[in-house]
């Protein structure tokens, strides 16, 4: 599994057609330099994704609206957020399946939304992304940068799923979904199933997340994303 983003020309070529400058950012996301998944925890930028589509199913449902927020260091960055919201899609939607101040980024609304994904890009950067049930929020992603731009992101993806069980063994709220676990650890919910408070929500149960891994010796993105490759592998297998 490739980590790093693919170069622009092996992609498919988006649904419409890219201005020069469109392109121009779009190499220079590209461009950027890999994030070092070996610093610690707590010298390191993360970003924690959700979304809102129309329903569960990858194959069918669209994305309505992304959300992101950074943990910088160890802490909630609530200056260093992002929303995204696609006009072009009816309201009455899910959030990815399944009191703090809370972050409120200013949402970028699509007419085209090639110029909000690739504001996405420049906030996502390369740093390693954290989600609860990554794969429906990466698929969801990676299907609107691929028709939009004709790329896909290519970044590390670490899924809670997985990683919070094998950490809290004796936690046994795996069968409660987010739900579940933001009840566990007292994670107050602002707004269940609207993607910036559930990205919120998330953020809080990865700095729980680090600070326990790290007692452990899983210290550094790396080592969360093996200890999740390991735990992912073994239900597979078993």
């Amino acid at each position: 599994m490739t980590w790093f983003s693919r170069i622009f020309s092996g992609q498919q070529a988006p649904g419409q057609a890219l201005t020069a400058r469109q392109q121009q950012l779009i190499a220079g996301w590209q461009h950027l330099p890999e994030a070092d998944l070996r610093r610690s925890h707590y010298r390191c930028r993360y970003v924690v994704v959700d979304v809102e589509a129309t329903g569960s199913n990858v194959t069918s449902d669209r994305l309505c609206s992304i959300a992101a927020l950074a943990l910088v260091d160890g802490q909630i960055d609530f200056n260093d957020a992002f929303q995204l919201l696609l006009a072009d899609v009816e309201q009455g939607v899910d959030s990815a399946p399944s009191p703090a101040e809370q972050p409120t980024p200013e949402p970028t609304v699509a007419g085209p939304s090639v110029e909000p994904l690739i504001d996405f890009l420049q906030f996502v950067g390369k740093a390693p992304l954290v989600a609860y049930n990554a794969p429906f929020v990466a698929r969801m992603i990676d299907d609107a940068l691929a028709e939009h731009l004709g790329i896909k992101l290519g970044l590390p993806w670490i899924d809670l799923v997985w990683v919070l069980p094998d950490l809290f063994r004796d936690a046994n709220d795996a069968q409660g979904g987010l739900d579940g676990w933001l009840a566990h650890f007292g994670v107050d919910s602002i707004d269940r199933h609207n993607a910036l408070s559930d990205a919120f929500a998330s953020a809080q149960l990865l700095q729980i997340t680090i600070a326990y891994a790290a007692r452990k010796g899983f210290d550094t993105p790396a080592s969360l994303h093996a200890l999740e490759k390991a735990r992912r592998h073994l239900h597979q297998s078993g």
